[in-house]
């Protein structure tokens, strides 16, 4: 039998031209994100996207968003948060400091500590559960796997799969508890009159913002800079932000299609038998942030769905797009989203390291050990 034969026969999506693809991904992405609509889930124009990701990169397709084509689209998210932000926002935060701090470390070090218990139990290969579990900085944190010896792949699977289970369960509280009643289908009114010149400006900053926030080289630059801008415009009067329902729905769309388009044929093959433990491993890790969100409900007198999103270890572009699709404190979500991604990436890597430093040399230990005992 030759190895032609031998080889899986591929599918037409992986044969197929590019243009093909795309028009496969816009017309599954239409047809998911549409019955989600129609059942009323949150955020349904991310959550359709992403899950149509998954099917055409699953089967073989070949698409990518290079990192310049998602530049706009945080422009427009940022734009979008600006709008829900009121201009009070900083000064309350400002009261509000110890809540934010308590539970940005908090999450940190609960995520630290779990990744520390699954090395010690070795419920993946080496430090690899250490690297899945960090709280954000998914990027960065796959990077530095591949640098320390773990298993590079299987931490892109376990922190791209976390966004994808973040933003499935947030929807469905968000569905159960705090979906608003404006989102109804027969209210929503996808093309409305546009007030031009405010459409005009509020494109110029969704370009302009993230441009320099590119330029200035900071964390999440693009979405911050044109956020501050957003807000601080508007609060002068400077800027009316107007955003047809169709231009967030587009840029929800790139969103859901980065996450789902990660999900490579090689990428879900490599981690198939690790599945069930990746999947364990991420509901852990989603559990202890529950219950930091169930804190703060007790303690701060937070609402339920806004302590979980805020305290939810996803994306920040996510979860920014689930609560605009709730009724929640956007400001405070935001604002501990924001907070813990600067955190993690200015402590997050170097505590990663310091654990996995560890779990190598207790690990080193332990074989030393055993190959002693075997010898004599």
């Amino acid at each position: 039998m030759t190895q032609q034969t031998l080889q899986r026969p591929s599918g037409w999506i992986e044969r197929s031209r590019p243009a093909v693809q795309w028009t496969a991904l816009i017309g599954l992405s239409l047809g998911f994100g549409a019955v989600l609509f129609w059942l009323g889930v949150p955020a349904a124009m991310l959550i359709g996207p992403l899950l149509a990701g998954i099917v055409i990169s699953g089967n073989g397709g070949k698409l990518r968003l290079s990192r310049h084509a998602f530049v706009p689209v945080q422009g427009i998210i940022g734009c979008m948060i600006a709008r829900m932000l009121p201009s009070s926002t900083g000064g309350e935060l400002g009261i509000h400091w110890p809540v934010f701090a308590a539970g940005v470390l908090s999450v940190i070090v609960a995520s630290g500590i779990l990744g520390w218990v699954l090395v010690r139990m070795r419920v993946l290969p080496g430090t690899t559960a250490l690297w899945g579990v960090s709280p954000g900085a998914a990027t960065v944190m796959t990077l530095m796997a591949e640098a320390f010896g773990a298993d590079a792949q299987l931490v892109a699977v376990m922190q791209y799969l976390r966004v994808l289970m973040v933003a499935a369960i947030a929807s469905v509280l968000a569905k159960v508890v705090g979906a608003n009643p404006h989102h109804a289908v027969a209210a929503v009114t996808w093309f409305p009159a546009i007030a031009w010149l405010p459409f005009a400006k509020t494109l110029a900053l969704a370009v302009l913002g993230p441009l320099l926030g590119q330029r200035l080289r900071i964390p999440m630059g693009p979405m911050l800079v044109t956020l501050v801008a957003g807000v601080v415009l508007v609060h002068h009067g400077w800027l009316s932000i107007e955003l047809p329902r169709w231009l967030p729905a587009i840029a929800y769309a790139f969103v859901g299609w980065r996450i789902g388009l990660r999900f490579t044929r090689p990428l879900l093959a490599h981690a198939a038998r690790a599945l069930p433990r990746i999947i364990a491993c991420s509901l852990a890790l989603i559990v202890v942030c529950g219950a930091i969100g169930a804190v703060l409900v007790a303690v701060a007198g937070v609402d339920p769905l806004t302590a979980y999103l805020a305290t939810s270890p996803g994306g920040a572009d996510s979860v920014a797009i689930i609560a605009a699709s709730s009724n929640v404190d956007v400001r405070f979500v935001m604002a501990m989203q924001m907070a813990r991604f600067l955190a993690v990436l200015a402590i997050g890597p170097a505590t990663a390291r310091f654990l996995a430093r560890r779990a190598t040399a207790n690990a080193n230990a332990a074989a030393a050990a055993a190959a002693s005992s075997t010898d004599s």
